[in-house]
């Protein structure tokens, strides 16, 4: 069929799912731009809100591979549209824990880790989507655009946040988001399906397109990878390694960055709200862009090069930034430098989702789960040791061991060879 008369229902999922990416990082996030009025009325100090922001991410680390294998199992439109419901439900719970209860520490710890296991099914679920819907010579940008939705909604948290704080108080800013989950869940719920075949919206010219760029065998797709395989796989374990310390990097922008800028650099909370949107937008930009960098270096020179060389040079130069930002005197150029740091992180992060998708096929729900728990148990650790961190030596001495960690992620990438196929049987994993 021409290609012009060719349906690009894949990229309408695509688009969706970015806007989902976008919603659950504005739960995850409001709760870092609301953290000093929740502090004030919890009466916490910093080391207790660290807890709180861990617990999100601890049960979001430790429920990826029960969420990937999930999405393997019952595919990402039923996954995605149950993981929506769930998210507003325990984003509005925070709001009924009363402030005067002794135990209120307790269930805000409670309530943040259920929210992160309600939100672990989000990228694996996004990855069995490309995993079916996306030939490999178009997964680079995919994934970029889908985790664009990271930077975007982190980037509009912080504006919309405060003014509906400013005009309504923090309760009603958890409202919002639940609402605005709900309508995005509904609407994925109507235009998704699992596979090309089975939507009505998708012709033959796609289908076609789609079916050739497949990497995994047609005998493959209903089979899952042996846990025995997964688990011997040097290449995702050095991902996971790198997803580590790439995500015990970002989560600093996600959980303390605001606060930073307000209380540290001493911008107000007009100008912290503004300029701590730098970051999310680089994320935003640079997650596409890296995509499609990826994309057209893996069409000429192979995937060693296209995926692993641009998630070496991203990560290295993150390192760099977040290094040179806690030099800088000035607060706004602190912010504009460490906002560098934030984009060359992202321009890798189509890496990490294209290539399990490459390498797990039918099982690449369960296998960027397990590496994604590994960047997300990095992202707990940011949660609480770095207001430890800076307490004892600084916030610049926190900075700087998240650029060494950026260091280490980069490293990893050598070891990793995209060609290794876990659900090919005589791809035997190193």
């Amino acid at each position: 069929m021409d290609a012009v008369n060719r349906t690009r229902v894949r990229w309408i999922l695509i688009g969706w799912t970015f806007l989902i990416s976008a919603i659950a990082y504005l739960d995850r996030v409001n709760i870092s731009i609301a953290g000093k009025a929740i502090a004030k009325e919890f009466q916490l100090t910093d080391i207790q809100l660290g807890y709180v922001f861990s617990a999100f991410v601890l049960g979001y680390a430790l429920f990826q591979a029960p969420g990937g294998r999930m999405a393997d199992r019952f595919g990402p439109r039923r996954t995605l549209t149950i993981a929506v419901v769930w998210w507003a439900i325990f984003t509005t719970l925070v709001v009924m824990v009363p402030s005067t209860l002794a135990s209120s520490l307790i269930l805000l710890i409670g309530i943040r880790f259920a929210l992160g296991i309600g939100e672990a099914v989000v990228y694996p679920s996004s990855n069995r989507l490309v995993a079916e819907w996306i030939p490999s010579r178009e997964r680079g940008l995919a994934n970029g655009l889908i985790f664009a939705g990271v930077g975007a909604g982190a980037g509009v948290t912080p504006p919309l946040i405060v003014y509906v704080m400013e005009t309504y108080g923090w309760h009603w800013s958890f409202v919002v988001s639940a609402a605005i989950g709900l309508a995005a869940g509904a609407v994925w719920w109507f235009i998704a399906r699992d596979k090309p075949a089975e939507h009505p919206w998708v012709n033959a010219g796609e289908r076609e397109l789609i079916e050739a760029g497949l990497p995994h065998a047609k005998k493959s797709e209903s089979l899952g990878v042996p846990w025995g395989r997964i688990l011997a796989s040097r290449e995702l374990w050095m991902m996971t390694l790198s997803y580590f310390a790439y995500g015990y990097s970002a989560y600093i922008f996600f959980t303390w960055f605001f606060i930073y800028l307000n209380s540290v650099r001493g911008l107000d909370l007009k100008a912290s709200r503004w300029w701590a949107m730098l970051p999310f937008i680089a994320m935003a930009l640079a997650s596409p862009v890296g995509g499609w960098i990826s994309d057209r270096i893996t069409a000429t020179r192979g995937a060693r090069i296209g995926r692993c060389g641009i998630a070496v040079v991203g990560i290295a130069f993150a390192a760099i930034f977040i290094a040179l930002g806690t030099q800088v005197e000035s607060a706004k150029l602190a912010a504009v430098v460490l906002a560098g740091g934030a984009g060359a992180l992202y321009l890798s992060q189509s890496s990490f989702w294209a290539v399990t998708a490459e390498i797990a096929g039918p099982s690449s729900g369960t296998v960027s789960g397990i590496m994604n728990m590994g960047g997300q148990l990095g992202g707990a650790l940011t949660a609480s040791l770095s207001p430890w961190i800076a307490r004892e030596y600084g916030w610049t001495a926190s900075f700087l061991a998240a650029a060494g960690l950026c260091a280490l992620a980069s490293a990893a990438w050598f070891l990793v060879d995209p060609s290794r196929r876990l659900f090919e049987a005589d791809s035997t994993p190193r």
